[in-house]
């Protein structure tokens, strides 16, 4: 693989550039920019990078993660002692389970350099790895101890006496340190933050920098995370020089040099800004409100209301126009959380002592908002409305402010539950994930900072779900404050445990599917394709219908190109047919791992039609190395047609796995009226041969093969660049390139086929003869069985 790798990790960390962060695993904290793998300190940085996420980033050494187990449904483990109590030898066997997760540590071995995923020692423990469970211990020393602030009608403006209110109480601080003496994660994130930590307190304060239309994100997240860390470390020690070097932080944000004169320093044409910048300044307020001084705590709130709350009021009345309409309805995506979620934590921080009554008026206006709205977020099957990554962003505001509210005022007023698919999103979280990092279709979103994926925590302990923990406890972004309360440390077992390999996600929004060989194996095939549609996904989605990913042998073949440049003219203009977002290459369909009619764009009106989605059933038992029964297989079909309606009769395309999960078929039964273009994106080398098609990253090698090939069917080569220029850019834009990509391609002209893309990693082990040719079957015919030989 050329020294150029283009391909990210799709979620994006910003770390700082020093070498000697702190992480359990290494480099990998959550300051880390997989998006682009390397390292930026400053706010001197653009919001998107030009490098593409597929295939092989910049190599890190870190010991990271897994991903998640059974879902059985909706209920809490607060309320059903069936779930966790059980009879007294299953409780023996969870007694037994606890012991062993304190004697093996962390499950990890090490992490993929690559992806930062976790790698998983090939054994079988049946001590430790048994299924997910939440053990409720009598030794205190092994769970949270209960809460004793239960008012009997809580409110949103009555909180508790006590400090900290927000997320972790008093109690939750007491009975920590013994926790961590405990729990080998917890011990693990202990030394991470507190890493961390001194080596942002060495850092200059973060400088401001207004990166066009997208604001000053990245300064509040930055902040935001600098505070969280500085206020816990301090917390642990009760030494003032972290209190002290927080206060820096909170003065220059807030000082002439940071921003413009007067009370959009916080830039509230952006919202999202502010409300980021207001959540920091509550951490501040609260976790630190014992430390300082009344001057300080008085300084402290009157910026906060100033810049933030303010702010927030004058957004919901509607009484500026410089405000975008986050607060509106059918705003269900990651805007409404974030927003909402900064306010909330604001205002519950204040409220008690704010005499201007504007903390007051705030808590009666975002709890019903978000819960109309941020809380919608999440479709019937479990997927972000907006895309695989922006569920980062949506699901932190979303878990902060449920936290928050419940931790301050005895309740969350039903946010965890008002949607009644909410908890699913757990489950989209870890199908969307396989070994080559993320199926992140669309925009992948601006530098993380402190936004993480550790709302699993919360919604795996509310929603009794103990594989989301589980899942999320061995992910590399793991180790930071919030995960030290969301965490309950009574989780024993293994995510993988009887978890299926295959998932469908029916919902027509999205309509996806997720298949693979194993879920611990960094090697294991793995397999995502998309139909759903091209509209409703707050302008953040491609004209993508039929889109696929392909993972196998430890790097990814197949897949998404990921953002433009947020900043270029008309990239977030609308999802209209006409739309200037459709001109950017990494938007159009020409950009993505589908079928492309005429060289048009799909029509974003499309509606495509699930056909099947059938599977073995296979799941994964207790030992990490999964042995795949001969037969098992999955597949996924969907009608397609309505993506080209003007020039495609009619398009069915398919995806299975054939051969024990070793190989992958495509195929695409069409009928157009127009030139026909099969299309993937590859970091490959790759060596076209007529109908057949080598794919080289490292020592890595993937065959294509063509079967029963249409006359002058074969694989040709292009650059990942737009394939004419009718329509034209307009004179602003400029669209962004992408070196070391590569689009393998199949031209045919107008007519009606049957398209079968054979794709065969070379598994070591496995000779020429162990591979299956199968047979042509029409997509309408396609059974589990169809394809035997």
């Amino acid at each position: 693989m050329a020294s150029n790798n283009n391909y990210a990790y799709n979620a994006t960390y910003n770390h700082s550039n020093a070498s000697n962060i702190h992480t359990p695993y290494g480099s990998g904290d959550p300051y880390y920019n997989e998006s682009t793998g390397f390292v930026t300190p400053q706010a001197t940085k653009k919001r998107t990078s030009n490098w593409v996420k597929i295939g092989i980033p910049v190599g890190l050494v870190i010991v990271a993660a897994a991903v998640v187990g059974i879902i059985l449904g909706l209920r809490s483990h607060k309320s059903s002692s069936a779930s966790s109590s059980g009879s007294s030898s299953s409780e023996a066997a969870a007694s037994e389970a606890v012991s062993a997760k304190a004697a093996i540590g962390l499950f990890p071995t090490a992490t993929d350099s690559q992806y930062l995923l976790p790698i998983y020692p090939s054994a079988t423990n049946t001590a430790a790895y048994t299924s997910p469970t939440f053990n409720p211990s009598t030794n205190a020393a092994l769970a949270w101890p209960e809460d004793t602030f239960a008012p009997s009608n809580p409110s949103p403006t009555n909180v508790r006496s006590d400090r900290p209110r927000l997320i972790a109480p008093a109690y939750k601080w007491q009975a920590l340190p013994n926790l961590i003496k405990n729990d080998p994660y917890l011990k693990s994130w202990n030394d991470t933050i507190f890493g961390n930590a001194t080596e942002y307190y060495g850092l200059p304060v973060v400088q401001y920098f207004m990166d066009g239309d997208s604001g000053i994100l990245d300064n509040a997240r930055e902040i935001k995370m600098r505070i969280k860390a500085f206020a816990y470390v301090y917390r642990m020690t009760n030494d003032t020089k972290w209190v002290d070097r927080a206060y820096k932080e909170l003065q220059n944000s807030v000082s002439d040099s940071f921003g413009p004169a007067g009370n959009l320093k916080w830039n509230p044409t952006h919202f999202l800004d502010t409300g980021e910048f207001t959540a920091a300044f509550a951490y501040a307020y609260d976790w630190l409100y014992d430390v300082w001084t009344e001057d300080q705590k008085t300084e402290i709130r009157t910026n906060m209301i100033t810049y933030g709350l303010d702010r927030g009021l004058i957004a919901y009345n509607n009484s500026d126009n410089l405000f975008t309409g986050w607060w509106t309805n059918n705003t269900e995506g990651n805007w409404n959380c974030v927003c909402n979620g900064g306010l909330t934590l604001g205002a519950l921080a204040i409220v008690d002592d704010d005499t201007t009554g504007t903390a007051a008026q705030l808590l009666g206006m975002t709890v019903d908002n978000a819960k109309a709205n941020c809380a919608m977020a999440v479709s019937t099957d479990g997927s972000w409305s907006e895309t695989a990554n922006y569920w980062y962003f949506g699901t932190t505001g979303h878990a902060e402010m449920a936290a928050s509210l419940k931790s301050a005022t005895g309740s969350d007023y039903n946010l965890l539950d008002v949607n009644p698919n909410f908890w699913k999103t757990g489950l989209f979280h870890m199908y969307i994930t396989g070994p080559g990092s993320l199926f992140a279709w669309g925009d992948h979103g601006p530098n993380k900072f402190s936004t993480t994926a550790n709302a699993m925590f919360l919604y795996g302990d509310h929603y009794n779900h103990p594989e989301y923990v589980l899942f999320q406890r061995d992910q590399h972004d793991a180790p930071e404050p919030l995960s030290m309360f969301y965490y309950n440390p009574t989780v024993a077992g293994a995510f993988w445990d009887g978890m299926p390999l295959d998932h469908f996600f029916p919902d027509d929004l999205d309509q996806w599917a997720a298949m693979r060989s194993s879920w611990t194996d960094e090697n294991a095939l793995y397999v995502g394709m998309k139909f759903g549609k091209n509209q409703g996904h707050q302008t953040h989605n491609d004209l993508d219908v039929g889109d696929f990913v392909i993972d196998a042998l430890g790097t990814r073949w197949g897949g998404d190109l990921g953002s433009g440049d947020y900043r270029s003219e008309g990239y977030f203009s609308n999802d209209t047919q006409g739309s200037e977002r459709w001109l950017y290459y990494r938007k159009r369909t020409e950009g993505q791992n589908t079928i492309l009619v005429n060289a048009d764009n799909q029509l974003v009106t499309a509606e495509p039609k699930i056909l099947q989605n059938l599977t073995s059933g296979t799941a994964q038992g207790s030992s990490t190395v999964m042995d795949v029964p001969s037969d098992s297989t999955a597949l996924f079909t969907g009608d397609l047609t309505s993506a080209y309606a003007d020039t495609v009769t009619s398009w069915k395309r398919g995806v299975r796995l054939l051969n024990g999960r070793k190989q992958v078929l495509v195929q695409d039964d069409i009928t157009a009226s127009q030139a026909i273009m099969w299309r993937m994106h590859t970091n490959a080398t790759v060596t076209p041969d007529g109908t057949s098609a080598k794919l080289q990253i490292g020592d890595k090698t993937l065959q294509m093969s063509i079967l029963n090939a249409p006359s002058g069917a074969t694989f040709t080569t292009a650059a990942a660049k737009r394939l004419d220029s009718d329509p034209p850019l307009i004179d602003s834009q400029t669209d962004q390139e992408n070196p070391g990509v590569t689009v393998v391609q199949i031209s045919l002209p107008a007519g009606q086929y049957s398209l079968q893309v054979l794709f065969n990693p070379q598994w070591d082990g496995m000779s020429a003869s162990d591979f299956v040719t199968p047979p042509a079957v029409a997509i309408d015919s396609w059974t589990l069985t169809s394809h035997d030989a």
